[in-house]
């Protein structure tokens, strides 16, 4: 099946997606830092480069599944929380504009859980029932990626709709068993990750392994307020969009409480406090080591990495929306030649 991949960012949903059968036929992503590292890990798919408001629905090809995830910033905990009433929280209703003029099979939209705050209800009920007004069964949730092969926690809303004449409501899928840790995805590349060169810029091709490199530089109070250390055997915190804000890498001890607001780095042991690279933020966000970010800053990598969905998460979403539409359309099928072989007999 082919779909259409919005606010594409560097490619998480894409490639969970195509990993679990489906084709990116065009995407669309606005900001300029991120179109050579999406183009050259998506070689085969058109990537538009205007503002979705900018961008027709004639534009964009015949699709059997629109994906997306308009920015979150309006709606983060993180920012001001004023979700649709900022010019950015509004692009959920260009989202929904192109998916009432395609109207393919299914939609995915993938946002944060600051959404759920009690400030966003009205909002939210209205983007719900939007969705719901373009003709698609809408189903909604709150999902931890650290339960869909991620070793992250990291909390998510999802809609995703089935257009109405499939007539059938997506069941989301249950969490795997097994839990990823830290351990699990970045032990084997401890010892060799790179500081940034000045003013935070990249090593380029002197890393061993490609992005694995960290950006250096003091923390800020706000960051010492809590612990910012999982151990090897725990999932990390979330990756954020900001390299400022990155973990600490597990070989440091987790940070010692002072008092309410204040922890600092065990005494003796500062020089194991690094934040993670890019490489391994990446490899939390279960992309590749084949998935090759580009840039000239550390900044805009880590915000590449951090503001994706995780590929794993994706990909368990992709995985089972593939196959309830199938199943669907097989019983369908089914039900239609056995309405056409019992004509004749009801017309004797």
């Amino acid at each position: 099946m082919n779909i259409v991949s919005l606010f594409s960012g560097a490619g998480g949903l894409d490639k969970g997606f195509e990993a679990s059968g489906f084709n990116t036929i065009w995407a669309n992503e606005y900001d300029k830092y991120i179109w050579e590292t999406y183009e050259k890990n998506f070689p085969d798919t058109i990537l538009d480069r205007r503002s979705i408001r900018d961008v027709t629905s004639d534009d964009i090809p015949e699709c059997d599944g629109i994906i997306g995830g308009p920015p979150c910033q309006s709606w983060s905990e993180g920012g001001a929380l004023r979700g649709i009433d900022d010019h950015r929280g509004q692009l959920f209703f260009e989202y929904i504009r192109i998916l009432r003029d395609k109207q393919p099979k299914f939609f995915l939209a993938e946002n944060v859980s600051g959404m759920l705050a009690g400030r966003h209800f009205s909002a939210l009920s209205n983007i719900k029932e939007l969705f719901i007004e373009s003709g698609y069964e809408l189903s909604f949730t709150l999902l931890n990626a650290v339960d869909y092969g991620v070793p992250q926690d990291r909390k998510r809303v999802f809609f995703i709709g089935i257009r109405n004449d499939l007539n059938f409501s997506f069941k989301f899928p249950q969490p795997l068993k097994h839990k990823l840790v830290l351990k699990d995805c970045i032990f084997d590349i401890q010892g060799s990750a790179l500081p940034a060169k000045n003013k935070q810029k990249t090593n380029g091709d002197k890393c061993i392994l490609p992005n694995h490199e960290y950006m250096t530089g003091g923390f800020s109070s706000i960051y010492m307020s809590r612990n910012r250390v999982r151990s090897w055997d725990e999932p990390s915190f979330t990756i954020q969009a900001g390299g400022r804000h990155a973990p600490i890498h597990p070989q440091a001890p987790k940070m010692k409480f002072i008092e309410q607001n204040k922890r600092i780095f065990i005494e003796d042991k500062e020089h194991l406090y690094r934040r993670l690279s890019v490489r391994e933020c990446a490899r939390i966000q279960t992309f590749p080591d084949e998935h090759i970010f580009y840039y000239d800053n550390l900044m805009a990598a880590y915000k590449m990495v951090g503001n994706a969905v995780p590929c794993n998460l994706a990909y368990c979403l992709a995985k089972e929306i593939k196959h309830q539409i199938e199943k669907h359309e097989k019983t369908y099928n089914k039900s239609l030649q056995m309405d056409t072989l019992s004509a004749p007999l009801q017309a004797c």
